[in-house]
């Protein structure tokens, strides 16, 4: 057994969407789930710190670097392990594999159940951490187990889906990580998918727009992955080299929850307010989701805020002050931080607490940080 190793000049801008953070101390490219174990257990016996990195979608790290081992998860695989029109198919895909093409593959194979999660950036072994989600649909609500390496037991080990205790941007796993350490390292995640050629029911409200049809309804797999895939591109939500908007993390805050008789405190009647859902995806009652986007424009940042010649009037900020241009929020949509090719861990630092702040200041919502941060100070 071989673990492939690069030498320590990798830079964590290197590793991350963002293009963002200094170098790493040891890197580690990890091919195989057994070259993934390995490297943990060999950082752990030497005592070292230990970041884990996948598509590096979710992460930022300081520009001081990572003095550690980092391991680059790499694997790939979709493994189909049981399917039956009854019981569905059980699903297994290695960590390292591309999100977005497990995604295209469920939907060309008439697998339901993810496809308003297409065009997400990242590997396959980060969505259960995160319980990633969007247009309606969270991962939480196909993964039947996580095959994990547990560090503190020293041996690997699976969690059901009960076990995971899954909640909105969470999970079990995420809660065990410190600061940006997991104890539990994602080796292969499960899912269990329905049959058929027809989406689940469309619930998020600009996404039935575009398919022309109406809440609850749902709508042919294909059409639902091209019309996501269509609103994240106008959003700048799609990786491209050539366009500076989709150097970032995606949205950066995660949507407020709050109780309902809180939101008719903080924001008007106008405001968006979504409803709660379990990991399930049953509604929560007494409890509503509040839309970040909206709270970072209304508290005065227009897109594209951070470039020169942009002002918050309504807090009297200018956007040049804050990195002189080098990161700003993007020009397609408020809620992603983006490098505009020369910015700091830093710059980008700076930006999300001048949004952060300024939000708390206007309505008194304090937004919570979606993306892993190391060696930053928000």
């Amino acid at each position: 057994m071989t673990v492939m190793t690069a030498e320590p000049t990798v830079t964590l801008a290197e590793l991350t969407t963002t293009a963002v953070g200094g170098p790493v101390g040891h890197y580690v490219r990890a091919e195989t789930e057994d070259q993934i174990v390995a490297a943990v257990k060999a950082a752990d016996e030497a005592g070292q710190p230990l970041l884990v990195v996948g598509g590096g979608s979710n992460l930022l790290v300081g520009d001081a670097g990572f003095d550690g081992t980092v391991v680059h998860v790499v694997t790939r695989g979709i493994y189909v392990d049981h399917s039956s029109d009854c019981a569905g198919t059980l699903v297994s895909v290695a960590a390292g594999h591309p999100w977005d093409q497990v995604v295209a593959w469920a939907v060309e194979n008439d697998r339901v159940g993810i496809e308003a999660l297409s065009g997400i950036p990242g590997t396959t072994g980060a969505t259960p951490v995160q319980n990633v989600g969007a247009y309606g649909q969270e991962v939480s609500q196909t993964i039947a187990r996580v095959k994990v390496y547990d560090r503190e037991a020293g041996r690997r080990t699976s969690f059901a889906f009960a076990d995971l205790k899954f909640g909105y941007r969470d999970s079990m796993l995420k809660r065990s990580t410190v600061n940006g350490s997991p104890r539990y390292v994602v080796l292969e995640v499960q899912f269990q998918f329905t049959h058929g050629d027809l989406s689940k029911p469309i619930r998020y409200g600009q996404l039935a727009q575009h398919l022309g049809v109406e809440i609850n309804q749902r709508a042919p797999m294909t059409a639902v992955r091209e019309a996501v895939l269509a609103l994240r591109a106008g959003k700048g939500m799609v990786l491209d080299a050539s366009d500076r908007d989709t150097y970032s993390t995606g949205s950066f805050f995660t949507n407020p929850i709050v109780e309902e008789h809180q939101a008719d405190q903080m924001v008007p009647p106008e405001a968006p307010r979504f409803p709660v859902v379990d990991a399930a995806g049953e509604p929560v009652g007494g409890r509503v989701k509040l839309s970040a986007a909206w709270l970072i424009e209304n508290a005065g940042f227009t897109k594209g805020f951070g470039l020169e010649a942009t002002t918050n009037s309504r807090l009297n900020v200018s956007g040049s002050s804050v990195s002189d241009g080098r990161s700003s929020l993007s020009t397609k949509h408020t809620l992603a931080l983006t490098n505009r090719g020369q910015a700091t861990s830093s710059d980008m630092a700076a930006l999300a607490r001048t949004v952060r702040d300024g939000v708390r200041e206007v309505f008194g919502v304090e937004l919570v940080p979606e993306p892993v941060t190391v060696g930053m100070d928000l």
